[in-house]
């Protein structure tokens, strides 16, 4: 019963990105300095007194990419970019930016600028190849890759992005080959041996778990790499070992409330709905905005026949999100709204 019931929340835990078609550019806008932020305005100052030094638009780009204010931060890389179009740091600031504000193509096209200026740059056709696979051009991320094994033949960047190219156009086989010939070039890529685990656990190999127990052990307090593990140990209905080491991820960090909520699913598939019911406290006393953290621990504790409490929870998780089905359902369920 639990099982079912948990599904769809579980969906929920997946969250998709897609790529979206480039706007033409337009010329570059004047970047509007943040006048709340004394950083900026200290800049802005300092361009004013000198408008032909490229790094203090480079270094204002840097400080609205990280409040996300794309748009000036693109304007201050163009203009930086305008004074010294050879500085390869710069396109890659720049590609950056254009990623995270969905603008692929347009990152794609910098990075190609980049590798003109120096084709011999490792880290240019790196990033290119990831650009690539992002936009699902896999001719041309195995070219970037190409590029890179003949500049450094033991990248071990390079054989994982090649393990998820051959893997996204379905080659498993090359894709293990890949995963595994970087953990041997770099024992310490905790990503190449999760990869190489999931690829086997997915054929059925028996393996895969050395992997997985290979990739915590690089780094014991490492919650990815944890929380990779237990879900290889849920995925082989191992619960209470996935327990404890979802629990494991969320003790090293407890800022990764990802481990307790998954622990506390998995209490609820095991009917140990007080267990559950701590775990859910614990998502939410580290992470107080955790929507479905409120609706689970008010499901736990609608189960222990705790209704004004669960009432609580599925009101609080309602005003996060007052679409929330399951949340709206256990709110008329036990008659809160009474």
């Amino acid at each position: 019963m639990i099982r079912s019931f948990l599904l769809f929340p579980l969906l929920l835990l997946v969250f998709f990105t897609s790529c979206t078609p480039d706007p033409t550019p337009a010329a570059a806008a004047p970047a509007v300095a943040d006048g709340t932020d004394p950083g900026i305005a200290e800049l802005t100052a300092a361009i004013q007194a000198d408008p032909e030094n490229a790094d203090l638009y480079a270094q204002r780009a840097t400080m609205q990419y990280d409040k996300e204010n794309y748009d000036a931060a693109i304007a201050d890389m163009v203009s930086a970019l305008s004074i010294d179009s050879t500085n390869i740091a710069y396109h890659y600031n720049l590609a950056d930016v254009y990623l995270d504000y969905y603008r692929s193509r347009l990152a794609l096209r910098t990075l190609e600028r980049a590798a003109a200026l120096d084709p011999d740059q490792v880290e240019t056709h790196l990033r290119l190849a990831e650009t690539q696979l992002i936009l699902q051009q896999y001719e041309d991320a195995l070219r970037s890759l190409s590029e890179v094994t003949r500049l450094d033949p033991r990248n071990p960047d390079a054989y994982l992005l090649l393990s998820q190219t051959f893997l996204e156009t379905g080659d498993t086989a090359r894709a293990i080959k890949s995963a595994e010939e970087a953990t041997e070039i770099d024992p310490d890529m905790t990503d190449a041996f999760i990869t190489v685990g999931q690829l086997l656990f997915a054929k059925g190999l028996p393996r895969a778990e050395q992997y997985f127990t290979a990739a915590v052990a690089i780094d014991p307090t490492d919650p990815y790499a944890l929380h990779a593990k237990a879900d290889f140990l849920r995925d082989a209905n191992r619960l209470p070992e996935a327990i404890a080491t979802y629990r494991a991820a969320s003790m090293a960090d407890r800022q990764y409330v990802a481990g307790h909520y998954n622990a506390g699913l998995l209490y609820l598939e095991l009917d140990s709905v007080p267990q559950a019911l701590t775990e859910f406290d614990l998502v939410i006393k580290n992470d107080p905005i955790h929507i479905r953290g409120f609706f689970f621990r008010g499901y736990a504790r609608e189960q222990l026949g705790q209704t004004a409490a669960a009432c609580q929870d599925y009101s609080v998780a309602l005003r996060f999100a007052p679409d929330y089905e399951l949340a709206l359902e256990g709110y008329q369920r036990l008659g809160c709204e009474d």
